[in-house]
């Protein structure tokens, strides 16, 4: 069975003792609650698993213990990334993650037998379409408690010891372990140095591995760098140019940098939900010209580029 505190193989010098320390009530007041919420889950036979688009651990109950679940589940409000689905019940996430899985799949192709870093993985979502293309093991990384609780929760369902969500920031990780294709999706604008979580990235892609970047970004020559909010988001430090994306990139040394996507986000692929019940994008957007943010920055856009580790 799953254990909240087990540890991961083969990640010498990482700072695998703060997933102790941060699993704590002393660390989030609302740990204990949280635990509890997973703990609570029924204990159920897992028919099957599929790591599709929605990802989903089939599996035959009743509706008192298909309920039951659902209590349990709801008690880690909010669900952000998925979509999931228990038996019958399904986790209608903010985000459809499948869709930004799409618009990358093909140019990731077969990751087989590769390693995954995803930086800033939320409940872990990404580690499972990457599972399904092949991956040997995903190793998450999410400051959010939550997040790695859900992770927890949702192993409940899977037990695939190939797939974890560790409570460690991208800064406390020595590069003393590299991987076959590191994720970084949707941080880059939170950091107050960008440069430095490419670099970061850089350094924790394996040699002839290949490096992952999400991110919001404007169309236009000029990056923006918000005076105040940005679509609500008080921490939004730099939304860069596509060509400066590119541009770090290459200077912190991946080569053959290439952009993915262009998509602009809409209100059908981040939304509030019955799972996520706070405000969305709908909420973000001027009234009157949805082109633009409530501030009047330009409407989300975001961008996936992919580079090289030749060296």
């Amino acid at each position: 069975m799953v254990d909240l505190y087990a540890l991961p193989t083969q990640l010498p010098g990482w700072p695998l003792h703060l997933i102790k320390e941060r699993f704590n009530s002393s660390y989030h007041g609302d740990f204990e609650r949280w635990r509890n919420a997973a703990e609570s889950l029924p204990v159920t036979s897992t028919e099957g698993c599929v790591y599709d688009d929605t990802v989903t651990a089939e599996m035959a109950c009743d509706q008192k213990t298909l309920d039951a679940i659902e209590l349990s589940l709801k008690q880690l409000h909010p669900w952000r990334k998925g979509p999931f689905r228990f038996g019958d019940l399904h986790i209608n996430t903010e985000w459809r993650s499948d869709w930004k899985w799409q618009r990358m799949r093909q140019t990731l192709g077969n990751l087989s037998g590769q390693r995954v870093l995803d930086i800033g993985c939320g409940n872990g979502y990404f580690g499972w379409r990457a599972l399904q293309a092949g991956a040997s093991e995903v190793i998450g990384i999410d400051p959010s408690i939550l997040f790695c609780i859900q992770h927890y929760a949702i192993q409940k369902f899977f037990n695939d010891e190939r797939n974890w969500v560790l409570p460690i920031k991208v800064q406390e990780l020595p590069i003393s372990v590299q991987f076959d294709l590191t994720l970084s999706m949707g941080v880059l604008y939170h950091r107050r140095d960008p440069v430095q979580h490419v670099r970061q990235l850089f350094d924790l892609t394996a040699m002839g591995g290949r490096g992952i970047l999400e991110t919001l970004v404007v169309t236009d020559a000029e990056s923006l760098y918000p005076s105040g909010r940005y679509a609500r988001m008080s921490n939004v430090w730099c939304v860069p140019s596509t060509n400066q994306v590119v541009d770090w990139m290459q200077q912190v040394g991946f080569n053959q940098v290439q952009i993915v996507d262009v998509t602009t986000t809409t209100v059908d692929e981040q939304r509030s939900t019955e799972w996520m019940h706070f405000g969305s994008l709908s909420g973000c957007l001027d009234d009157q010209d949805p082109s633009k943010t409530i501030e009047g920055h330009p409407a989300p856009v975001r961008a996936i580029f992919m580079g090289l580790r030749s060296s």
